[in-house]
């Protein structure tokens, strides 16, 4: 069942509609991979989409989506084309993300396409994704972001995430319900 959750938002004197939408095929399942690839901060010599994605420390982020505890929405403008995504993914002691807090804390991850940044896109993806994670009733969500991803870390702390930890080249930012 798809769940549609309808946005009105206005930029640059037009009026346009975003849609936020529940992934929920196998050709939104290959625009969130490509979401994911675009999500990994590297800005110079980056691997290519196949080689980032099969890596063994990323590939656990989309390997046998579908899971309990797995989540994502993509946005899509008036013409129905995707534009952007975010998710969120459980993961455990045994099998941690980046952004790992707990097993309880789903960690969250967003990319949204470049010619579609600027416009709010980001900001409406990432209040859905944390409306979608209270009302499934997670007591919070986590996400890890580069140390150098200024304007990233910028979002996040306006929409409320706070520092929990910083490791190496990226810190661990948590909201809490």
């Amino acid at each position: 069942m798809r769940i549609v959750i309808p946005c009105e938002y206005h930029f640059k004197g037009n009026k346009d509609m975003f849609l936020i939408n529940k992934m929920t095929t196998t050709e939104e399942y290959h625009f969130f991979l490509e979401m994911f690839y675009e999500s990994i901060y590297i800005l110079e010599n980056k691997p290519s989409k196949e080689e980032l994605l099969n890596a063994p420390n990323l590939r656990k982020y989309h390997e046998g989506w579908g899971r309990k505890g797995d989540c994502a929405l993509l946005a899509t403008n008036a013409e129905k084309s995707p534009i952007g995504a975010a998710w969120y993914r459980l993961f455990d002691e045994k099998n941690k993300g980046y952004g790992y807090v707990n097993d309880k804390t789903p960690e969250i991850g967003i990319a949204v396409l470049k010619e579609s940044r600027g416009n709010g896109v980001g900001m409406l993806l990432m209040r859905s994704i944390m409306q979608h994670a209270k009302e499934a009733g997670y007591p919070g969500i986590s996400l890890s972001v580069d140390l150098e991803n200024k304007a990233a870390i910028e979002l996040y702390e306006k929409l409320g995430f706070r520092d929990y930890e910083t490791v190496g080249t990226s810190k661990t930012m948590v909201y809490q319900y």
